[in-house]
């Protein structure tokens, strides 16, 4: 093991939280001092310099109490202070950015261990912040878009975004404007977040409050060749309507549950969670490789980080505020915290 830091002598600091209380309860989250840990084999140890919270976070935390105390937090970058055992290609103070694993312990905690082959470069000309609102959502969408529905440069038809405005639709219409140039995106969206959903690369954008079906036959009167969805639960009929004959669907909410309705257009309908890789490929550094891509393109202009809101340090206070706002459903982009209360960092 190599280390910048004392892994036994130095503190860490975690906010998690160990009953399943309303966000907007005082003691929603605790904040706990804990030894910094030091990494087994093919782990990096990251000094966390901020962090980005998704609707997982929020859906984790309010389903039920953990067993015991659990650390929540599934975007985050920082800097490597220690190298465990096996690992190349990074070094002692690389900045770096990541998502990790939902099966571990996550990033709101000063310092945290990380699979080295889940974690990506810090792309160069952002801030920290910055980097912290890419991952989840850049993999998610990534994965989404041209592992599982198959999208190339080379692909023709419509793109069809469900939630366009959050944040993996933000990031998706990004990636694939640049990675296939010929697919035609179109986003849904409400009236007041079409401009949004326009800059981030949609060529026409639906209001998702109006008859979405006469909507989209009026664009692609056909049926969209493919569509993302972050919204599908009782979707299935719309969803028959709008999509083309031998279409695929990809979803990462947690519903339907009867998709007999896309039969008779023989429509496939796909799944997407970026966990799936870190829990059951053990051997896999395809989610490192993406990051590195997503990097890339930053560093280059071809896409920028989705931040809408940087709501300061990161505290069990900020973090309330954090999971009472994606609560609404309403946020746009993406919500970041940077530094940690009490520091200089």
């Amino acid at each position: 093991m190599t280390t910048a830091v004392d892994l036994t002598t130095e503190a860490n600091l975690q906010i998690g939280y160990s009953r399943a209380l309303p966000a907007s309860d005082p003691f929603a989250f605790e904040e706990r001092a804990a030894p910094i840990p030091a990494p087994r084999p093919g782990e990096l140890v990251i000094r966390v310099e901020a962090v980005s919270v998704n609707p997982v976070d929020v859906k984790v935390r309010s389903g039920s109490d953990p067993q015991g105390f659990r650390v929540l937090g599934f975007d985050a970058a920082g800097t490597i202070v220690a190298l465990g055992e096996g690992v190349t290609g990074f070094a002692i103070g690389d900045e770096v950015f990541y998502a990790g694993n939902i099966a571990a312990p996550g990033s709101n905690q000063r310092f945290q261990a990380v699979e080295a082959r889940l974690v990506g470069r810090k792309p160069a000309n952002v801030s920290f912040g910055e980097a912290a609102a890419l991952p989840l959502t850049a993999l998610t969408a990534w994965e989404a878009v041209f592992d599982r529905l198959g999208i190339t440069a080379e692909s023709e038809g419509d793109l069809l975004v469900v939630g366009a405005s959050g944040g993996v639709g933000s990031i998706m219409l990004q990636l694939v404007r640049e990675r296939a140039p010929k697919v035609r995106l179109i986003g849904t969206a409400s009236a007041a977040n079409s401009e949004w959903v326009r800059t981030m690369g949609a060529h026409d954008v639906v209001d998702h409050r109006g008859d979405l079906a006469a909507q989209i036959q009026e664009i692609a009167p056909q049926g969209v060749t493919w569509l993302f969805t972050s919204h599908s639960q009782h979707q299935e009929a719309l969803y028959a309507k709008i999509v083309a004959p031998f279409g695929r669907i990809v979803a990462i909410d947690d519903g339907p549950r009867d998709i007999a309705a896309l039969k008779a257009k023989s429509i496939g309908w796909l799944w997407e969670l970026m966990f799936t890789d870190p829990q059951y490929l053990p051997e896999s550094h395809h989610q490192q490789w993406i990051l590195d891509q997503v990097a890339a393109l930053v560093e280059s202009g071809a896409v920028r980080p989705t931040v809408t809101a940087n709501l300061g340090p990161i505290s069990a206070v900020s973090l309330r505020r954090a999971h009472e706002a994606i609560e609404t459903g309403r946020t746009v982009g993406k919500l970041v915290l940077e530094g940690w209360a009490g520091t200089d960092v």
